[in-house]
C-alpha cells in the first residue's frame, strides 16, 4: 500500500513537471489574444499590417503568415518600417516598396521617401494593424512609425489596431526630459521622455487621447494577458527576436539607453562592432583599469564596471585595440540607465582633459545628438564643464509630470 502511494506521488510530480514545462508562457501578446478571439475584430474588413520579424506568436510564427492563413481574415497589404517586414534591410537603409515573396502581398515602404502610409496606400484598406516589438526607448524608430501611421489612419478615416507587446524595460522606469518643439524628428517624434515606461498600446492611447498627434484616429488596443508593470523581458518567458541587428537579445535592450546617446557622436566605441553592443565604452587612448576603478569608486546605484580591452570588428575604431569598461547592471530597479554615459564622459574628461568629448567629437554629429536628446540644452550645458551635475536637474525635470499624465492610460497593473 505504501509502495503504491509512493508510485502515485512520483507520477503526480512527473505529470505536473511536464505540464509546467509545456505551459511556462506567462505573457500572451496581442497577436495571441487576437488568435484566441478568432480574429473577431478583423472579420469582414480589408486588413493592412505594419510589422517586422519581431511580430511573432509564441511559436515564432510571423503575424504576416498568421493573418494571411486565417480563413476569416482578408490581409491585403503589408507596410515596411525600418529593416523591412521580413528583416532583410540593414539599419538606416531605405526600404523599397515591393512584393512579399511568401504571400504575394504588396509591401508599401514607410521607411524611405514616405515615413507614413499615403492615402493611396490606404485606399483599399479598412483597418491598419500594428504589431512590432519595441525596446522602450524614445530614439528607437518603431514608435515613430506607429504614431505617424495613426495620423495617416485618421486622415483616411480607417481603424487603427495595436497588437500590444511588453516594454522590455518594464513599465516603471521613466528617464529623461521631454522633446522640445524644434528637435522633433524621427528619432524623437513625440514629446515623451527618453525612457517612457509604456507598452506600444499604452503609448498609442496617450498619443491619441492627449491630442499629441494633432488628429484623433479610431484606435483599438488588443491587450496582452499576464503582463505586469514590474516585468522586464526575462520575466515574461517570451522568446526574443532581434529588434534590429544591434539588439540581438533582450539584455541588449536594457543596455541600449546606457550608451546610445553617446554613440551618436561617433567619438567613443560603445560595443557596436563587437559582441557586446551598447554594453561597453572604449577608445585606444583609454586605460580601462583606471577608468573602471574611478567609476566603481563613485558607487553608482545598481551598476558595476569591469575593465575591458577589445578590437571592434567594424564601426568606431575598427581594428584598433580599445581600452574601456564593460557595464554590468546589478540592480535594475535602482539603476538610472541613461545617466551612466554622461558620468563616464565626466570621468574621461577628468582623466584626459585634452580628450574631452565635446572638444573632440565631430561637430557634424552634434545635430543628431541633440535630436536624440530632444534638446540642445544637454549638450550646451554639459560642454561647459563636462559635469553630470550641470545637466542632472534639466535631464530629469519632466519625469514626474510625464508619469502623472501617462499613468491615466496604463492598461496593466504592477
Amino acid at each position: 500500500m505504501r509502495y503504491n502511494r509512493i508510485i502515485l506521488l512520483i507520477t503526480i510530480i512527473f505529470i505536473s513537471s511536464i505540464y509546467s514545462f509545456g505551459n511556462n508562457q506567462i505573457v500572451k501578446t496581442g497577436i495571441e489574444v487576437l488568435k484566441d478571439n478568432n480574429f473577431d475584430i478583423l472579420q469582414g474588413k480589408r486588413v493592412g499590417l505594419i510589422t517586422n520579424p519581431t511580430g511573432v506568436d509564441s511559436e515564432l510564427r510571423s503575424t504576416i503568415d498568421i493573418l494571411f492563413e486565417a480563413k476569416n481574415v482578408n490581409l491585403v497589404a503589408l507596410f515596411g518600417p525600418e529593416h523591412g517586414v521580413r528583416g532583410d534591410v540593414y539599419a538606416g537603409d531605405k526600404v523599397q516598396s515591393s512584393t512579399d515573396t511568401k504571400t504575394g502581398l504588396p509591401i508599401y515602404s514607410i521607411y524611405g521617401k514616405n515615413r507614413k502610409p499615403t492615402k493611396e496606400m490606404l485606399s483599399n484598406i479598412d483597418v491598419l494593424v500594428y504589431d512590432i516589438q519595441d525596446i522602450g526607448c524614445r530614439s528607437y524608430t518603431f514608435i515613430s512609425t506607429m504614431g505617424l501611421a495613426m495620423i495617416a489612419s485618421a486622415e483616411s478615416d480607417i481603424e487603427f489596431i495595436v497588437l500590444d507587446r511588453p516594454n522590455p524595460l518594464g513599465g516603471e522606469k521613466i528617464e529623461g526630459n521631454l522633446v522640445e518643439d524644434q528637435f522633433i524628428s524621427f528619432v524623437s517624434q513625440f514629446k515623451i521622455p527618453y525612457l517612457y515606461a509604456q507598452t506600444p498600446g499604452e503609448l498609442a492611447l496617450m498619443l491619441n487621447e492627449e491630442n499629441m498627434l494633432g488628429i484623433k484616429c479610431k484606435l483599438k488596443v488588443v491587450k496582452m494577458q499576464g503582463w505586469k508593470r514590474d516585468m522586464i523581458w526575462a520575466d515574461t518567458k517570451l522568446q526574443w527576436v532581434p529588434a534590429s541587428p544591434h539588439i540581438p537579445n533582450s539584455q541588449t535592450a536594457i543596455y541600449y539607453p546606457t550608451t546610445g546617446i553617446l554613440g551618436e557622436l561617433g567619438y567613443l566605441n560603445i560595443g557596436v562592432g563587437y559582441p557586446l553592443p551598447f554594453q561597453t565604452i572604449g577608445a585606444p587612448w583609454i586605460n580601462g583599469d583606471s577608468l573602471a576603478d574611478i567609476l566603481n569608486s563613485k558607487k553608482l546605484p545598481g551598476v558595476l564596471f569591469r575593465p575591458i580591452y577589445y578590437k571592434p570588428f567594424y564601426s568606431t575604431y575598427q581594428g584598433e585595440l580599445c581600452g574601456g569598461i564593460e557595464i554590468h547592471i546589478t540592480d535594475y530597479e535602482k539603476c538610472r540607465l541613461t545617466e551612466i554615459q554622461f558620468i563616464v564622459m565626466e570621468v574621461l574628461n577628468d582623466m584626459y582633459p585634452e580628450k574631452a568629448t565635446f572638444k573632440n567629437a565631430n561637430t557634424k554629429r552634434f545635430s543628431m545628438f541633440d535630436k536624440v536628446c530632444g534638446t540642445d540644452e544637454i549638450r550646451i550645458k554639459f560642454s561647459k564643464n563636462h559635469k553630470w551635475s550641470d545637466i542632472k536637474d534639466y535631464f530629469s525635470k519632466d519625469e514626474q509630470t510625464y508619469f502623472n499624465i501617462s499613468k491615466k492610460y496604463y492598461l496593466y497593473e504592477k
